[in-house]
């Protein structure tokens, strides 16, 4: 191990095969033509994907990461770097929505790795400053470690936003690291203010990242209880990854399987199994509209990178 804090048994899930579709029509604008936004370069050097990937390899060994991208992405054409970051990079014949991503993604880490803690990373926020936010990582992994819950990372509310899904928190369980850890209570998934979303904000309610750490076989035993038919399948799936008709027996499963949400369809049906760490001193936003982007670079002093003075590289 270098000077960085990898840990050994700790693999990286990132999410890269989403469209983002709201942001569409402003990067047809912004860069002449359509580009899944989590390739596009805002600020700096690097896209969103490729910061993701770096910050995944803060706490992992490059090796324990799957990446899991959309078939159409490929058509065209993926970045060079990808293939060298991406760790396993799993092709998706389909979107059929973040949970099936998730537990495709934990099909292939459970074969070489079933008692692994596991880090989801969606690869379309804007974080800053990184440092921070790694800490609040490790303190989420050494928790998934202590206890038999899930480890999401939640971030206190500035505003009633509509997008976002909110944690109602319950009980508290202490610090980890520093960092508060509380049970979680109840999730309300965008929109939310129909339901009772200024009551969640005024308790305390934080956004919800889908930043997450967990043991494999507690998340495995999770998706069973949520997705039954999904993981029977997944499990078949299982047997022949590594063989030559692996591509094949994916395009088949994908044929069989349902679009199933994470947010929706996961965290709000068992938030007893989920414990909740507040992601402070940190700015974080989903870049699903082009205001948050405007807004996060302006809170750090940036102006987006314009695609006619400088390529939008991925």
């Amino acid at each position: 191990m270098d000077s960085v804090c990898r840990y050994q048994n700790v693999w990286s899930i990132v999410l890269a095969a989403g469209e983002g579709e709201r942001l569409k029509p402003f990067l047809r604008q912004w860069l002449g033509y359509e580009k899944p936004k989590q390739y596009c370069t805002f600020v700096g050097t690097r896209s969103m994907l490729q910061h993701t990937l770096d910050r995944a390899d803060e706490i992992t060994v490059p090796q324990h990461k799957v990446t899991v991208v959309a078939q159409d992405h490929r058509r065209r054409g993926w970045p060079e770097h990808l293939k060298r970051k991406a760790g396993r990079l799993v092709v998706q014949p389909s979107n059929q929505g973040t949970a099936t991503a998730v537990f495709l993604a934990l099909t292939y880490i459970r074969r070489q790795a079933p008692n692994a803690t596991i880090v989801l990373y969606p690869s379309d926020h804007f974080i800053y400053p990184e440092d921070r936010f790694l800490n609040v990582v490790r303190a989420a992994v050494g928790a998934a470690q202590t206890l038999p819950k899930l480890v999401l990372l939640g971030v206190p509310a500035s505003r009633a936003e509509l997008d976002y899904g909110w944690i109602q928190i319950g009980n508290d369980l202490g610090r980890f690291m520093g960092y508060r850890l509380s049970a979680a209570a109840r999730f309300k998934e965008k929109p939310v203010f129909a339901q009772g979303g200024p009551q969640v904000m005024a308790a305390g309610g934080l956004w919800n990242t889908l930043i997450l750490a967990a043991n494999a076989d507690l998340l495995w035993s999770v998706g069973h209880r949520c997705f039954p038919e999904m993981m029977r399948r997944l499990e078949t799936f299982a047997a022949v990854i590594g063989h030559g008709d692996e591509e094949a027996a994916l395009d088949s499963l994908y044929e069989e399987l349902s679009h199933h949400d994470c947010s929706s369809e996961l965290l709000e049906i068992i938030p007893q199994k989920i414990a909740v760490l507040e992601l402070n001193g940190v700015l974080w936003s989903d870049w699903g509209r082009p205001e948050r982007i405007m807004e996060s670079l302006a809170v750090i002093g940036r102006s987006p990178v314009s695609p006619r003075s400088r390529a939008v590289t991925a």
